[in-house]
């Protein structure tokens, strides 16, 4: 079995301050192979919020990866944004903005999605999903993490990033699993195949970890156990109105007939399948005015 924990949106500046060590006990007592951080560990790029976010990463005690969000390039200083762009993320977090990882049979591909040209909007670049698609292999469980979303539900309000539809059907042609993403500070997992015939990608899409902002209504991360076909997520939930974690939800997939369905099975745990999006947040769709 491969544990890896995903966590999103720590949003250091603008983050809940009261939630932070009860978070990283949690990260470090979940005992995972790898935690995967996709973007937006600040929230407005500055250079204490940068600090704070690298004092939070280096406490984990295991191996972690993580690349930009839209709000890790500095917003008040355009000649930075726009010069360079990735200069505190690469001096206090990672060089690395694409950074991979494997063990076993599971491997974890990212993709840097953020544009320094764009205050919300990502972009997947060409040359990053090709060498992307040439390390995927059939033959393992393929993970592509990245912090802007491959897909919207309906009823969100933020533009999908540019060539996201075509980095999707690609990286589904050459054979990866899962995507990982973030961004939207509401939790989905599942709701994106299709109910009858499933789907080749299974995608996960985070809350946000540790932001401060009212209207996201909780705070969470998850973890996904993987055994060769079979995946369990736990999701952790921290309301807003409550002052820690609550006791994890469970979420069952299964593709063993080559596409993804929920209910899968898993020896360890008797728990009965949730529906794919339980509590998703519903107010916070609507995240442009403040995200």
């Amino acid at each position: 079995m491969t544990r890896i924990l995903h966590l999103s949106d720590l949003h250091f500046g603008f983050h809940r301050r009261a939630l932070t060590d009860d978070l990283l006990h949690r990260v470090n007592d979940v005992r995972a192979d790898l935690v995967v951080v996709t973007g937006d560990v600040t929230h407005r790029a500055k250079p204490a919020q940068y600090a704070r976010a690298a004092q939070f990463l280096k406490g984990i005690e295991t191996d972690w990866i993580a690349m930009p969000g839209n709000h890790d390039v500095p917003l008040f200083n355009p000649l930075l944004r726009l010069l360079r762009p990735w200069a505190r993320f690469r001096q206090t977090i990672s060089d690395q903005l694409a950074p991979s990882w494997r063990s076993g049979n599971v491997q974890v591909l990212a993709l840097n999605s953020a544009d320094p040209f764009a205050i919300q909007r990502g972009v997947l670049r060409r040359g990053q999903v090709a060498a992307a698609m040439a390390r995927i292999n059939p033959d393992l469980t393929n993970i592509v993490a990245l912090h802007h979303p491959l897909q919207h539900r309906p009823g969100v309000d933020k533009n999908l990033a540019r060539r996201a539809a075509l980095t999707l059907e690609m990286l589904e042609s050459v054979g990866a699993q899962i995507v990982l993403s973030g961004h939207l500070h509401v939790w989905s997992a599942g709701a994106l195949l299709d109910p009858v015939a499933g789907g080749r990608v299974l995608q996960i899409q985070a809350g946000t970890a540790l932001c401060a902002r009212p209207g996201d209504m909780r705070n969470e991360f998850c973890v996904l156990d993987i055994r060769g076909p079979e995946l369990t997520i736990e999701r952790h939930v921290a309301p807003m109105d409550h002052p820690g974690f609550l006791p994890p939800e469970y979420l069952h997939f299964s593709r063993v007939s080559g596409r993804w369905h929920p209910g899968g099975h898993d020896p360890d745990q008797e728990t009965e399948p949730l529906p794919t999006e339980p509590g998703a947040t519903d107010t916070a769709l609507s995240t442009a005015k403040t995200g």
